[in-house]
This record gives C-alpha cells, structure tokens and sequence, in this order.
C-alpha cells in the first residue's frame, strides 16, 4: 500500500503518505483563502520527501469535511481527479474523525469534542467517547446553542478555541487543524479491518453562499 492522505476542509491544506505501516511524509501549510494554490505543490513537496511518485499511490483518502464550501471542494476535486488518472480508489473520510485520531495520538482519552471553525459564528461539531469512536453525526451549530450539551467535556479544534464562553475546557497540545498524517494513519486502520469508508463527496451540511439573483434584469433581446 501506498496511500495518500490529503485535506481541505479546515485551513490546513494537509497532505501524507502512509505506506500501510506509517506515515513515510506529511507536509502542511495553513491559509484559509490559498487552499488552490497550495495543495498541489505541498502534494509535490510530500512526494518528493517519501522519494516516491504519483503513480506508485494504490489508493487515496481525503477529508470531506465538515467544511467551508470553497475549500472542502478543492481537495475533494483533486483527490477524484488523481484517483481517475491513476485507475485507483479513492475513499472518504470524516475530516472531525481524524482531528480526533490526532487528538488521540496527543493524549486525549475521551469523551471529548472536536469543534472546528464554521464561519459565520458557527462551529462543525462533533463528540467523541474515544479517538476511533463518534457518537454523534457532525452538525454546524452557533456555540451557545451548544455550552449546555457540551459542558464539562474537553473539546479540541480551532472552533473550540475561538469560543471559550461554550468550549471552557480546551486542553493544550491539541491539534487546532486536520493533520493528513492523522487521517492516513485512521483510513489505513480501517482498511486493514477491512472496514468501508465513505464515498468521496462533500460534508456541507449547509448551502453555498453564491446564489443565483431572485430578480434579475434581462439584458437579451426579445
């Protein structure tokens, strides 16, 4: 196996290579508005790094999110574009579970929260028992909808951190974004079990933002 893991979904644009037994290269930048311009040259870098190519992947998982529309579809895209030129397959994974994957790898037993930025005052939500295991479907929720649900449980994520007042215990040393090495090393778990993961399409949980004028001006000819 040679996997690669790659993420777009929160402003980490995140990419590794698992090769079945570890994680052999990772590389991330962090930018909420260059996800396009980046993932491609962080794919390159990371490949460089493991010394391998692009058609030496066997199969590739990628984040689908919960997340911010115009970033979730660029790794979405590239990931099903990759996956029709090289003739592999190309699974999905929750981006929450593999923040809690990493979480894990961090010390965090559980229950927990994983909570990332939604924009708009909102946050992607989910909770946890333990690192492998959510009990809840991922949600987008304004935070003080959700102090009571949530209190006295240690949340980790960047939407965590940003609303204090609903997320009162933030634990330091927890991951604020996706880390693909985490995702890879999680999809890679699954795989060995045999388990199914998701199909490759988008966890928005919301509309885009762009939407066609109800009340336009016609400006062709009759």
């Amino acid at each position: 196996m040679l996997l690669l893991a790659l993420d777009t979904a929160t402003p980490a644009v995140t990419v590794a290579l698992h090769d079945g037994a570890e994680v052999v290269a990772e590389s991330a930048e962090v930018d909420a508005r260059r996800h396009g311009e980046l993932l491609l040259p962080t794919v390159h870098r990371t490949l460089k790094a493991a010394g391998a190519e692009l058609g030496a992947v066997t199969e590739i998982v990628v984040g689908v999110g919960p997340g911010p529309y115009t970033g979730l579809r660029v790794g979405l895209v590239t990931a099903a574009t990759f996956g029709a030129a090289l003739g592999i397959p190309v699974h999905g994974l929750c981006t929450l579970d593999g923040i809690a994957f990493a979480a894990g790898r961090a010390g965090l037993e559980g229950p927990f929260v994983v909570a990332t930025d939604a924009r708009r005052k909102e946050v992607y939500w989910a909770r946890y028992d333990d690192p492998r295991t959510r009990v809840t479907e991922p949600a987008v929720d304004h935070p003080a909808d959700l102090a009571e649900r949530v209190a006295g449980l240690p949340a980790v994520g960047a939407g965590a951190r940003l609303y204090p007042a609903a997320f009162a215990e933030v634990p330091d040393g927890m991951p604020e974004y996706q880390s693909a090495g985490a995702l890879a090393s999680l999809a890679a778990e699954k795989l060995a079990r045999g388990e199914e993961l998701l199909p490759d399409r988008p966890l928005y949980l919301r509309r885009p933002d762009a939407k066609v004028p109800a009340n336009y001006k016609v400006v062709t000819p009759k």
